[in-house]
């Protein structure tokens, strides 16, 4: 039996399951290889221990655990293989979003996939396991509306699958999400990669690192209860703006400007407008917007924007164009009579 230990670093949980109102419990379980013997220890969300059992020769897999008091949930965050001559792999995923606990971007934004493998022999004479790891991609959809929180990703499907045979960095770059739907603007789900030992005489074939990504819909608007073309004639009307799939991180208001419909202008903010969202799912909202006869109150053509300011930049979700028509004119002659 293997002397050696493996030094484990406990990650941060995902924000998507963690609350500072809710309680969790961290756990590592070191599953012994090939008779299944189980180890757990309690870990906290940082940190570093050496493995409670020594490595046998088959090798160890180790499991990261979160588990939920309220209501009794389980959620298996990470997961890794070790060897004695087994390869190390480690997975990180790029995108133009800074979220720091979850990578995470937007169904119509880039992202990159860097694969780092060490350990990888040399050797032709090596066993296979030695000298390559297997990658695979999977996508899984949430649906029109989920959130990831009560996936199976047993039932992912497989996208691609290949091989890295050598050590270094690999790096895979995507323009866009391959998550299946009907409109790409719309989908929402997970691309996650994964790397496989090969299996062998001695070890099966494990796990050594995966992460996943999460992509959201693009966001969109609609006016309700006023329109383009409506022309105003005296107090500004009450309405209602329709906010859909805003990203989790995001500031979104409608601005008034005079002129026709321009990108790029800043105009004035219209009060009981505005909506931020800092969370780790999209948001769907509806405001009632009144008393706005602030930002327009001279006669003339008026544009109403709704903006959204994420990550990614500022984007125009929807547009109207109206008219202010407040000043009454009289035609007629003066006469008068002597």
């Amino acid at each position: 039996m293997s002397r050696l230990f493996l030094l484990l670093a406990a990650v941060s949980l995902l924000a998507g399951i963690s609350s500072a109102q809710e309680v969790y419990t961290n756990f590592i379980r070191q599953i012994q290889l090939p008779d299944e013997l189980e180890w757990d220890v309690d870990v906290e969300t940082e940190g570093s221990q050496q493995s409670e059992l020594p490595i046998n020769p088959n090798g160890a897999r180790f499991e990261l655990w979160t588990v939920k008091s309220d209501p009794l949930t389980s959620y298996l965050l990470d997961t890794t293989y070790v060897n004695s001559y087994i390869p190390v792999s480690e997975v990180t995923i790029s995108t133009e979003d800074p979220y720091e606990v979850i990578p995470r971007t937007r169904a119509d934004r880039p992202f990159s996939v860097n694969i780092v493998v060490d350990g990888l022999s040399s050797d032709p004479e090596a066993p296979d396991a030695a000298k390559s790891v297997k990658l695979l991609r999977h996508v899984q959809s949430y649906g029109s509306t989920g959130d990831g929180s009560n996936i199976n990703r047993s039932q992912a499907t497989l996208l691609t699958q290949g091989s890295l045979d050598s050590n270094g960095t690999h790096t895979l770059s995507y323009a866009v999400t391959s998550i299946p739907g009907g409109d790409r603007t719309k989908v929402r789900g997970e691309e996650r990669f994964s790397v496989f030992s090969l299996e062998d005489y001695e070890a099966p074939e494990s796990q050594l690192d995966s992460l996943f990504v999460q992509i959201w819909p693009m966001a969109e608007s609609v006016f309700d209860g006023l329109s383009g073309g409506d022309i105003i004639k005296g107090r500004a009307p009450d309405f209602s703006i329709s906010l859909i799939d805003l990203y989790p991180d995001s500031w979104t208001y409608a601005q008034v400007y005079k002129g026709v419909p321009q990108l790029g202008v800043n105009g004035t903010i219209v009060p009981g407008s505005t909506l931020l969202v800092d969370g780790t799912i999209p948001r769907t909202e509806e405001l009632d917007v009144t008393d706005w006869d602030s930002v327009i109150r001279e006669d003339g053509d008026y544009t109403m924007e709704i903006i959204t300011v994420t990550p990614f930049g500022s984007d125009r979700l929807a547009y109207i164009s109206f008219t202010v028509e407040r000043t009454i004119r009289f035609n007629g002659n003066v006469t008068s009579v002597e």
